[in-house]
């Protein structure tokens, strides 16, 4: 079975983490960011050590990794009850990040809405990159050259997956709204959708 999904697409510091939390809160919707993937695995386990070994070195985790890791933690989820894949949506935030992700994905997940959190005002996402920084004090976030090579990661790697989904599926939210503006946008759109249960 495939898991009825929503996917957040948006350039670092367009909001779409603090979005995909807000709507996992709802109930019905399951948040899943790529972040929490790696911060929750054990690293004693074999997937663990295979990410530690990765990482260790500052070396990106391969995409069939990233995926059998993900998996893991979608099937806890589920054993723990907190995933009901026959009652909610699953958000997903930060993967699939690239074009070979979104192929290896397209077995296990039915995306119903693809969000694209437009923010063209590079300068706009400099400054709130940097407050996030501040914020949660990580200050290697702060480096301009970091969030430069972040954004180019994004453009040259990510975007393009938003073609691979189609643009049927894929809807513009206007990433410089406030908040408030911004989850109206998505719930406006979301609450179309037919829900899983009524889909049984």
């Amino acid at each position: 079975m495939k898991y009825n999904a929503i996917l957040l697409f948006g350039a670092p510091g367009s909001g779409k983490g603090t979005q995909g939390t807000i709507l996992g809160r709802v109930p019905g919707f399951f948040h899943c960011a790529c972040g929490d993937v790696f911060r929750s695995l054990d690293l004693r386990t074999d997937l663990g050590k295979a990410f530690l070994d990765y990482s260790s070195r500052g070396e990106l985790v391969p995409d069939d990794l990233t995926i059998k890791l993900w998996k893991v933690r979608i099937h806890s989820s589920e054993e723990a009850h907190q995933f009901k894949p026959d009652l909610d949506f699953l958000v997903l935030d930060g993967i699939p990040r690239n074009l070979p992700q979104a192929r290896l994905m397209d077995s296990l997940i039915d995306p119903k809405l693809v969000f694209h959190f437009s923010c063209p005002d590079r300068v706009q996402l400099f400054s709130r990159l940097k407050k996030r920084a501040l914020k949660d004090n990580r200050m290697d976030d702060a480096n301009e050259e970091v969030i430069r090579r972040r954004l180019e990661t994004y453009e040259n790697e990510t975007k393009p997956v938003l073609e691979h989904y189609g643009p049927e599926k894929v809807r513009l939210i206007d990433a410089l709204q406030t908040p408030a503006k911004v989850l109206h946008s998505m719930l406006s759109e979301v609450i179309k959708l037919e829900s899983p249960r009524e889909g049984i």
